[in-house]
Parts: structure tokens; C-alpha cells; sequence
């Protein structure tokens, strides 16, 4: 049973939850179901049965099948964007954070939920308005990394950002094909291997003012 089954189970039939505990009770389930099933083939007949609500009610929070979506790319694009930043301030020392960036990633992917295929293995991208979210969460994962990276090297903007990029990049793609291989290495182990390569490439680069500089 899951969480949202759980939940109204235990709750009296006809009992009204506040605006925003339903709000989220219908992202909740539609979640489950998007990710089960893709944007596509989900219905929103699927969802409002998921959620144990009526099809109006679940109209009177979101318009659309599409709305509704974007509101769950809104909610976990945001997610990922925070843990790369909270994983960047989390230490001074570079090669640690690294290590941090990288966890976070494959912190995000291995969340059971399955977010992460929303927003990295949708099938919806032709979609302008999830390209934008998509996109959005690169770019600004990659703006967090190079801030740290500028400020450290004093390579321009445009040089930090195509490492940050690369190493933003490198890092999901990673995260991904580790989850997709049934996690066939530890992920203690599987971020130390990543955050290894990566820290071997990016200490290259002399931090700015050093005498090797």
C-alpha cells in the first residue's frame, strides 16, 4: 500500500483536507502515476482514482493534464537545484565537494519517488514548457558549480562555465546508468569512483593566485 493509500485510509470518507494538503495529495499521486506510466498514456481519470478524489476536484486545482505536470516539474526541478547548491556550501575544501556534488545527484535519481525520470527521462521534451524546466535546472545546477569554480581558478565565466557544465553533465548521466544497472555498485562506492575521476580532471585546474598558478 502506498503512502497516499495509507493516508486515505486511515482518513474518514467526506473529510475536506485544507487547499494546500490537497494540493499536494493530487501532485503525490499524480507523481506516481506519471512516472508508471508517462505523460502520455496517464490520464487524469488515473490520477483523481489514485488520489481518491473526483475528476472536478482535481480540475479545481489544476486545469490540465499539462498544468499539473509542469507543477510536479516546478516542485522537483527546484529539489535538485537546492541539493547541488546545499552540497557546494556544505564544505570549503574542493575535493569534498565534489564528492557532495556528486551524492547529490545520485541521491536525487535513487530517491524512490522517481522524480528524476520527470525531469531527465521525460517524453514530453517536445513540449516547449517542460524544455524550459528541463533546461533550467542544467543551466542553473552548472551556474552553482561554476560560481565555485570561477572564483577558485580565475578562468572567465565562459571557460567555468563549460567545465561546471561537463561536470554537472558527467554526473547525472552517471547517477542515471547506475540506477538503470540495478545499482550493481555500492553508491558509497559508485560516488567515490565518479567523484575520483572527476576531482583527478578538475584539480588540473590551479586554484587562482596559487604560485603554481
Amino acid at each position: 500500500m502506498t503512502a497516499i493509500e495509507q493516508t486515505e485510509a486511515a482518513r474518514p470518507r467526506g473529510t475536506r483536507l485544507p487547499r494546500r494538503a490537497r494540493r499536494n495529495q493530487l501532485l503525490g499521486a499524480a507523481q506516481e502515476v506519471f512516472v508508471a506510466q508517462g505523460y502520455h498514456a496517464a490520464a487524469m481519470d488515473d490520477i483523481a482514482e489514485r488520489a481518491g478524489v473526483s475528476k472536478p476536484v482535481l480540475y479545481q486545482h489544476f486545469p490540465g493534464k499539462l498544468d499539473l505536470y509542469l507543477a510536479l516539474l516546478d516542485q522537483h526541478c527546484e529539489a535538485l537545484i537546492q541539493a547541488v547548491r546545499r552540497a557546494l556550501e556544505s564544505t570549503t575544501d574542493n575535493k569534498q565537494r565534489v564528492r557532495a556534488t556528486m551524492d547529490a545527484y545520485f541521491a536525487y535519481v535513487e530517491d524512490e519517488g522517481g522524480a528524476f525520470r520527470l525531469v531527465f527521462e521525460s517524453d514530453l521534451t517536445n513540449e516547449p514548457a517542460v524544455r524550459e524546466r528541463v533546461d533550467k535546472v542544467t543551466n542553473e545546477c552548472a551556474e552553482a558549480i561554476c560560481d565555485v569554480i570561477a572564483e577558485d581558478t580565475g578562468l572567465s565565466r565562459a571557460e567555468s562555465m563549460l567545465l561546471a557544465s561537463g561536470l554537472g553533465g558527467l554526473a547525472q548521466v552517471v547517477a542515471r546508468s547506475w540506477l538503470h544497472s540495478d545499482r550493481s555498485v555500492p553508491r558509497e562506492q559508485a560516488v567515490q569512483l565518479l567523484a575520483s575521476l572527476a576531482w583527478r580532471g578538475i584539480a588540473g585546474f590551479p586554484l587562482h593566485g596559487s604560485e603554481h598558478h
